[in-house]
Formats: C-alpha cells, sequence, structure tokens
C-alpha cells in the first residue's frame, strides 16, 4: 500500500472517529444557531445548551441528537480522505530526504498548507453535506417557531406562513437531497452557503493542522514526534480541534442560518445581509450562538480523530 492509500485509510477511520464522538454536540449547535429570535418579552426555545439537551432527550429520545449524521457519514471518507492526503502529500514534498524527519518550521507550514488547501477542495464537499444535516437538525426548531394561536386573526395567520413554509418534514437524507433539487433550484440548491464554508474551512483548516503539528514538536521537544504516545497524541488533537473555532466560528453561523433559511419566504439576501440582520437582532452575541457546544465538541471529537488517524497510519506502516 502506497502512502497515498494510506492517507486515505487513515483519514476515513479518522474522520468517521470524529464524527461519532462529536455529531451530539453538533446537533446542539446547529439547533442554537437555528432558532429564530424571539418576539420582544418573549424567551427564547433554548435558554442554552443543556436546555437545548434536554428539551431534544424529551422530545426525541437520545437518537435526537444523531439526527443528520447519514449525510456526513457517507461522506466522511472523502472529506477527510482529500485533508490528510493533502497534508501527506506536502510533507513529502518538504523532505529532503525520503523518510527525514521535518522540523518544526516544515512541520507547520505543511499542516497549515494541507489544511488551507484542503480546506478549499473539502467545502465543495462540506456544503451541500452540511446542508442536508442542518436541514435534519433544525426542522424541529423550525418547525415550532413563532406558531400562530388558533385564535388568531387572518393577518397574524398569514405572517406566520413563512415560519410553516420553512418547516419541511424531512425522512431522512436523500428526502431533503430530492426536495432541494426538486424545489430550490436543483444542484445549485445544494450549494447555498458555500461562501461562509469556504470561509470556514480555509483559514480554520490551516490554523487545525499548523496548532496540532506544533502542539506535537513541542511535547516532544523537538522534529522527531515518532515515539509520542497516545495521551499525547490526544492533548495535541483537542487543542488542534479547539483552535479551528477561535477565528472562524461566526462564518459557521451565517452557514448555517442560510442553509436552513425558507427558499419561498427568504430570510436573507446573502451571506453579508445574514451578518447584518444577525447583528441588528442579536448583536456580536448572535454571531457566536451555539458557540458553548462547538467548543465542547471540538476537543474531545478532534482528539479522537487525529488518534484514529496515527494509529491507523502507524499500524499500515
Amino acid at each position: 500500500m502506497d502512502d497515498v492509500a494510506k492517507d486515505l485509510t487513515a483519514g476515513t477511520v479518522g474522520g468517521a472517529a470524529q464524527l461519532v464522538v462529536g455529531h451530539p454536540f453538533d446537533t446542539i449547535k446547529v439547533k442554537l444557531q437555528s432558532q429564530p429570535s424571539p418576539p420582544p418579552g418573549q424567551p427564547p426555545r433554548y435558554a442554552g445548551a443543556i436546555d437545548a439537551v434536554r428539551q431534544t432527550l424529551a422530545a426525541e429520545g437520545p437518537r435526537g441528537l444523531y439526527k443528520g449524521m447519514g449525510a456526513p457519514l457517507a461522506t466522511v471518507a472523502a472529506f477527510n480522505a482529500v485533508l490528510f492526503t493533502v497534508r501527506g502529500q506536502m510533507e513529502a514534498v518538504l523532505r529532503s530526504d525520503p523518510g527525514a524527519p521535518l522540523s518544526v518550521a516544515q512541520q507547520v507550514v505543511a499542516g497549515a498548507g494541507a489544511g488551507a488547501g484542503a480546506g478549499f477542495a473539502v467545502s465543495f464537499l462540506a456544503c451541500p453535506t452540511e446542508l442536508i444535516k442542518c436541514r435534519l437538525q433544525a426542522q424541529s426548531v423550525l418547525a415550532t417557531a413563532a406558531p400562530a394561536p388558533a385564535a388568531a386573526a387572518a393577518a397574524a395567520t398569514v405572517a406566520a406562513a413563512p415560519a410553516a413554509a420553512a418547516a419541511v418534514k424531512y425522512g431522512g437524507p436523500i428526502d431533503v437531497a430530492k426536495h432541494v433539487l426538486r424545489s430550490e433550484g436543483g444542484t445549485r440548491g445544494l450549494f447555498k452557503g458555500l461562501f461562509p464554508t469556504l470561509a470556514r474551512e480555509v483559514p480554520g483548516n490551516a490554523i487545525m493542522f499548523g496548532t496540532y503539528e506544533a502542539t506535537k514538536q513541542l511535547i516532544a521537544g523537538g522534529h522527531d514526534t515518532s515515539l509520542l504516545g497516545r495521551g499525547s497524541l490526544i492533548m495535541a488533537g483537542g487543542l488542534a480541534g479547539a483552535s479551528f473555532w477561535g477565528l472562524v466560528y461566526p462564518t459557521d453561523v451565517v452557514k448555517s442560518v442560510l442553509q436552513v433559511d425558507d427558499h419561498k419566504s427568504p430570510k436573507y439576501k446573502g451571506s453579508m445581509d445574514a451578518v447584518r440582520k444577525i447583528l441588528a437582532a442579536d448583536g456580536v452575541k448572535g454571531l457566536y450562538k451555539g458557540f458553548g457546544p462547538a467548543k465542547a465538541r471540538s476537543v474531545p471529537a478532534n482528539a479522537a480523530c487525529f488518534l484514529a488517524y496515527e494509529v491507523t497510519r502507524s499500524a499500515l506502516g
């Protein structure tokens, strides 16, 4: 098995581990991001992450925390294979001799370059995958968003129509894809939110891979990290995951609100319009809805991802 095939295999295993560990946190993040601002004087649907977990478990059971996992699971192989394969190839380019260890600076360059280059590539996989995932995760929030009372006037009923239209009930990932392709502009509809996805993946992955390599070098006390134990790899992966969201989180909020926006009566005209309206409605904190679950997810999920990758890659020789 050549190096590319090894990176493909190890990247797939790492991605699966990341998804299984992190998806419940991601579900709560998307629910918090997509819940509409409440009317004046009314509380939001979810008071916070813990309340979102409690309500989700009460209404949907533990399976509710894993809604939408089918779409990313189906593409996790391609997604992480691209990331880790590009990283492996960049390391090979930077080595002076085959098998020679890289310096700290070279490791960081390889990690950051792979993150940026692969981040661009995987955005085109991530965007439709995450649109499907977010629709499934958020539909219970949208279904109960600002319902009109039964005795309300006709005007109130008409005003509530966009919310009802947005509350499409999907049977699963294939159902979402069929609906988008049929009713939202064909293939183009699956790439709604591509710009904020690019704005998240390119710098976010550059920071994450750079942090991972730099942390391994720091723990090892030099450029040779081959002897690091699993505990050290978990620590490096966890720190790398935490670093991902520090700069790019608002782009993820914008991506999510665009992807769950109603196609027939859209609230947002595009990314910049979404930013303006979020700031007007909720201030800067609106761009950080769900930040707690995202950070809580990033540490264990990425620790699992990098550990699974390293262990698998080492086992393949």
